[in-house]
C-alpha cells in the first residue's frame, strides 16, 4: 500500500482555493515548502512552510527562473520508494521524498491572449513548472500531482478519508491530467513562436486546449464529446456566453460556428444581417435596414429547412425581432448583445439556447485543423473577402450595379456553403441555395426547385430566382451548370473562373446574355 502523504510542494501561479486546501493538508501533518509568492501567500495565512530554498541550500537566482531545477527537488518527485537502489540513493544524499505536488503553470496564455511585448511573453514561459508536473506524473505510482485547482477537493476528501492516502486510480487519473496540461502549454508557446517566426507549418505540428464544457455526445448519441478552447484571444463560440436554454450540443456549438463565420462577412458592410444555418450550412442569409427586415428576407429563402435551425444577427437583438422569431422552432440564437425586452420575450422559451458575444468578435485567423485517419490537415483559415478581391468582367454585358452588389453578396454567402455550392440571391438575400453535391449542376438545380417549392407555398406567380444572380464557389467546368443558371432567369453569374474550358463558358454566357464576373479565388469548403 502506498504511504501517507508527508510532504508536499506547492507552487502556483493561480491562488484559488490554496490557502483552505494548505490548511487541509497541514490539519493532515503534512510538511509544506514552496516557493516565492505561493510562499508568501501561505505563510500570510499563519501556515508553517519551508523554503524550496531552504531545502536545496541554494537561493533562488535569474530573477526566480532557477529555483526547483535541484536533485534535491526532483529526487523527492522521481525516487522510486520500492527500489532499493533509489532508496539508497536517496538516503545517502539526504533526499526527502515527496508525496503531493501542487503546481499550475505562469500564465502564457493569458499573457498571449493580452499581446503583451515579445519579452514579456517569453519570460511568461513556464520551465520549472513543467518539470515537476511531469516528473511527479511520471512517478504517479507514489506521487500525487495536481495542475488544476478543481481537483483540490476531491483530492482533500481523499486523504481525509484514507489516512493521508490518494487511490492510485485517482494518481493516475490526475497524472494524465497533468501530461496533457504541459502538452497543451508546450502547444501554445509552439504556436505562439510559429507566429514570430512566420513559420506556420514547420517539421512538428502541436494542438490543445483547455476543456470548457463536457458534452453529452458527439455528433450521435453513441459518441463521445467535449468542448475545448485553444490559447489565445477567445472569439467565436469560446467566448460566447449562454444566458438560457438547454446545454449545448456538439452539432448547436459546431453550427452556431457556421453561423457567425458566414456572419462575419458582413461586418465591414454596416447593414443589419441574419444568418439561419441548418446542419453546417446556411438556408438564408439577409441584409436589412433592421434586424427584422433582415431576419424576414432571410427567413423566406427556405423557411421549412429553418426550423429547428441557428439563427445568427450582428445587431443588438431587439424585442420586435425577438418576438417574430418566437413563431418558429429555433435550437440557438446569437447575438452581440440583447436588450433587457428581447431577453424576457425569449425567456418564455425556456429550451432555446441564447448566445451573447459581449464584445467578442465572431471570427478569428489562426488555423484549422481537421482529423483524418492516423493523422491532421492543419490549414490556414479561409480569411479571403470578395471585398478584397481583384474582380474582372468576363462577358460583353457587364453587371448593373445592383446586380455587382448581389454579386458580392451572393459570392460572400458562396464561401459558406459546402461544396460543390450554388447561391441565387436578390435585393440583398439569398433566394435559393444548393448544398453539398457532388455535381455543380445539381447544386444548381436544387437551388432552383427549392426557390419554386417556397414560392408555390408563399402562392407567388413567379419563383423569386427570376431576376436572381448567381454565385459559384469554383469554377464552372462546363458550361451546362451556367445554363443551368440562365435558364432560371439569372441576369448575372459570378465565379472563380480558372477552368481549362473557361473561354467556352465565357462564349456560352455571351450567347445567353448574361453578365459573368470572375473572381480569381475559389472558396471550396468540405
Amino acid at each position: 500500500m502506498k504511504e501517507p502523504v508527508r510532504r508536499a510542494l506547492l507552487s502556483v501561479s493561480d491562488k484559488t482555493g490554496l490557502v483552505p486546501f494548505a490548511k487541509q493538508l497541514v490539519s493532515l501533518g503534512i510538511e509544506l515548502i514552496s516557493t516565492g509568492g505561493t510562499a508568501k501567500a501561505l505563510e500570510a495565512a499563519g501556515l508553517p512552510v519551508t523554503e524550496v530554498s531552504s531545502v536545496t541550500g541554494f537561493p533562488e537566482i535569474m530573477d526566480g527562473r532557477v529555483k526547483t531545477l535541484h536533485p534535491l527537488i526532483h529526487g523527492g518527485l522521481l525516487g522510486v520508494r520500492s527500489d532499493s537502489g533509489h532508496v539508497a540513493a536517496m538516503a545517502e544524499h539526504a533526499i526527502t521524498p515527496i508525496g503531493l505536488l501542487v503546481v499550475n503553470l505562469y500564465p502564457f496564455e493569458e499573457t498571449v491572449a493580452r499581446e503583451a511585448s515579445f519579452a514579456e511573453t517569453v519570460e511568461n514561459i513556464d520551465v520549472g513548472g513543467p518539470a515537476m508536473i511531469r516528473a511527479a506524473a511520471k512517478n504517479h505510482d507514489f506521487v500525487t500531482v495536481i495542475v488544476d485547482p478543481a481537483d483540490y477537493a476531491a483530492v482533500e476528501a481523499e486523504l481525509l478519508s484514507n489516512g493521508g492516502i490518494t487511490a492510485l486510480a485517482t494518481r493516475r487519473r490526475l497524472a494524465a491530467k497533468a501530461f496533457a496540461r504541459t502538452a497543451s502549454y508546450d502547444a501554445a508557446i509552439s504556436q505562439w513562436f510559429a507566429r514570430q517566426t512566420e513559420e506556420t507549418f514547420g517539421g512538428f505540428f502541436a494542438t490543445g486546449g483547455a476543456k470548457i464544457q463536457a458534452l453529452r455526445y458527439g455528433e450521435n448519441p453513441h459518441q463521445q464529446a467535449a468542448f475545448y478552447a485553444v490559447p489565445g484571444k477567445r472569439f467565436g463560440m469560446t467566448a460566447a456566453r449562454q444566458l438560457q436554454g438547454k446545454e449545448l450540443s456538439y452539432n448547436n456549438i459546431n453550427d452556431t460556428d457556421a453561423a457567425l463565420e458566414c456572419l462575419a462577412e458582413f461586418e465591414r458592410s454596416g447593414e443589419a444581417a441574419c444568418v439561419i444555418v441548418k446542419h453546417a450550412n446556411p438556408c438564408g442569409v439577409a441584409t436589412g435596414s433592421d434586424l427584422r427586415e433582415a431576419y424576414a428576407k432571410a427567413l423566406a429563402c427556405d423557411p421549412v429547412s429553418a426550423f429547428g435551425g441557428i439563427i445568427a444577427v450582428n445587431r443588438t437583438l431587439d424585442a420586435e425581432t425577438a418576438t417574430i422569431i418566437t413563431d418558429l422552432f429555433t435550437e440557438v440564437i446569437v447575438a452581440p448583445a440583447a436588450s433587457h425586452e428581447a431577453i424576457a420575450v425569449l425567456s418564455r422559451k425556456k429550451n432555446l439556447r441564447l448566445l451573447l458575444l459581449d464584445g467578442h468578435p465572431m471570427t478569428g485567423g489562426g488555423v484549422a485543423v481537421k482529423s483524418v485517419g492516423g493523422g491532421l490537415l492543419v490549414q490556414t483559415r479561409d480569411v479571403m473577402s470578395v471585398d478584397d478581391m481583384d474582380l474582372k468582367v468576363v462577358t460583353r454585358r457587364h453587371p448593373t450595379p445592383a446586380e455587382l452588389s448581389d454579386l458580392r453578396f451572393a459570392f460572400r454567402v458562396a464561401k459558406h456553403v459546402k461544396s460543390n455550392a450554388i447561391v441565387y440571391a436578390r435585393n440583398g438575400a439569398t433566394v435559393g441555395i444548393g448544398a453539398g453535391q457532388m455535381s455543380r449542376v445539381d447544386s444548381a438545380r436544387i437551388a432552383v426547385r427549392k426557390n419554386a417549392d417556397v414560392c408555390r407555398e408563399a402562392g407567388l406567380a413567379e419563383a423569386s430566382v427570376k431576376g436572381s444572380v448567381v454565385a459559384s464557389d469554383a469554377f464552372f467546368p462546363f458550361a451546362d451548370g451556367l445554363l443551368q443558371a440562365a435558364e432560371a432567369g439569372a441576369p448575372a453569374v459570378i465565379q472563380p473562373g480558372g477552368s481549362l474550358r473557361d473561354d467556352d463558358v465565357i462564349r456560352a454566357a455571351d450567347e445567353a446574355g448574361l453578365a459573368m464576373v470572375f473572381t480569381g479565388i475559389r472558396h471550396f469548403r468540405h
